[in-house]
């Protein structure tokens, strides 16, 4: 059948193509966040509210992916992933003239919608064209891209607010966007496993409800939901954190602590192909295990402690997701991409409201607060992959 196949010429085209799809959407998508203690001081702002730059941004995103997943059986994967990435780009370009901050919340709406030309779709892809084999690894390294881009934005807007402002930031990192977005169009393989189907409403609410009616695909899209709810949760706020005494670092000191990120390029990719080899619910629920040790080192007061666990709550989050998400490209018999938009849908609906409700606890109750809402998270997760268990193996004894 002509699948694409790890170690051929096309294997690693299309994943370097997708690599850096994942870099422009994850840079561009989380550009704000390391910027929320500045937006809270320059337009007198609470925390919280700080926060919805990046909330909304994620809200937005989920409610459009159904849609775009949508649309993407009938117009094709790499002409609306295409459509996507330069959008975002012009986009994070009009950012940075934006005149307040209510400005910045309309654009980043927008953003948000037309970030969704890419997540569920680039899981499809790669669930239709690589070979049931080579999907592990393949969907870790994509996954990795998401990792890198989402430290490279933010080692950059935090290091160029520090040096100039956050208007020359957007600015620089638009143009890089834009740059990127050709290597992609130039790289990706065409589909070939592909075949566009009309666009029906009524067809396609169906196939929708089918995957909500779903028991396992439920607790999957939940463990979506919880795990991204934590890491950003995490991630908001540990900014406030570290830029506040006794710490008192600088922007670009805390942009560059995302270069903890790199970790979660290794573990993505590592536990997916672990996960081929030894179980999917065994190997989640490790890398579960270690999110929560990281972030209960955290509350140590020492920062080389806290920037441990960070480390370790990153290498484990980004493991997990690449298992979760790989588990629902397989799991889904029909429709991959609405399956994998309803993942992607519970995932950035988890970060809308961890990331605001995060804000809160932390505003009432400081860190231990913000780790106490992570480590509940983290609990149903795991009752989450218990159950799941159950219900593949009873949907096995009744087929």
């Amino acid at each position: 059948m002509d699948y694409i196949q790890k170690g051929t010429s096309a294997f690693h085209k299309a994943n370097w193509a997708l690599f850096l799809a994942g870099f422009i959407t994850f840079a561009n998508l989380y550009v704000t966040q390391p910027l929320l203690p500045t937006f809270s001081e320059a337009f007198h702002v609470s925390p919280a509210v700080a926060s919805l730059s990046l909330s909304v941004t994620t809200f937005a995103l989920a409610v459009s992916l159904i849609i775009v997943s949508s649309l993407s059986e009938a117009w094709g994967r790499k002409s609306l992933m295409t459509i996507s990435i330069f959008a975002a780009s012009v986009l994070t370009l009009a950012l940075a003239f934006s005149p307040n901050f209510e400005t910045i919340l309309v654009l980043r709406v927008v953003q948000g919608i037309v970030f969704a030309g890419l997540p569920a779709i680039a899981m499809a892809y790669l669930g239709e064209e690589m070979e049931p084999a080579s999907l592990g690894v393949a969907m870790g390294l994509y996954i990795s891209g998401n990792s890198v881009g989402g430290l490279s934005g933010r080692v950059i807007i935090g290091t160029l607010t520090d040096h100039y402002n956050w208007h020359t930031g957007m600015i620089v990192l638009g143009g890089i966007s834009l740059l990127v977005s050709l290597l992609f169009v130039w790289m990706l393989p065409s589909s070939k496993h592909f075949s566009a189907r009309p666009l029906q409403l009524k067809a396609l609410t169906k196939t929708l409800l089918q995957h909500l009616r779903d028991p396992s695909m439920l607790c999957l899209y939940g463990m979506g939901f919880l795990l991204m709810g934590s890491f950003v949760t995490l991630y908001n706020y540990i900014g406030f954190k570290l830029m506040a005494p006794p710490y008192n670092l600088s922007a670009t000191i805390v942009g560059w602590i995302f270069v903890i990120y790199l970790v979660g390029t290794f573990s993505s990719a590592w536990f997916g192909s672990l996960a081929d080899r030894f179980g999917r619910q065994r190997m989640l629920l490790l890398a579960i295990a270690i999110m929560l040790a990281g972030a209960i080192v955290t509350l140590n007061g020492l920062l080389t402690l806290k920037i441990i666990g960070i480390t370790v709550f990153t290498f484990g989050f980004f493991a997990a997701h690449s298992i979760a998400s790989g588990w629902v490209s397989k799991r889904a018999s029909h429709d991959k991409a609405q399956a994998s938009s309803l993942y992607l849908f519970f995932y950035y609906f988890g970060s809308s409201v961890g990331g605001t409700v995060g804000g809160l606890f932390w505003m009432k109750y400081g860190w231990m607060g913000v780790i106490a809402m992570i480590a509940l998270f983290l609990f149903i997760a795991c009752v989450l992959s218990f159950l799941l268990k159950r219900f593949i193996v009873r949907q096995r004894i009744t087929t």
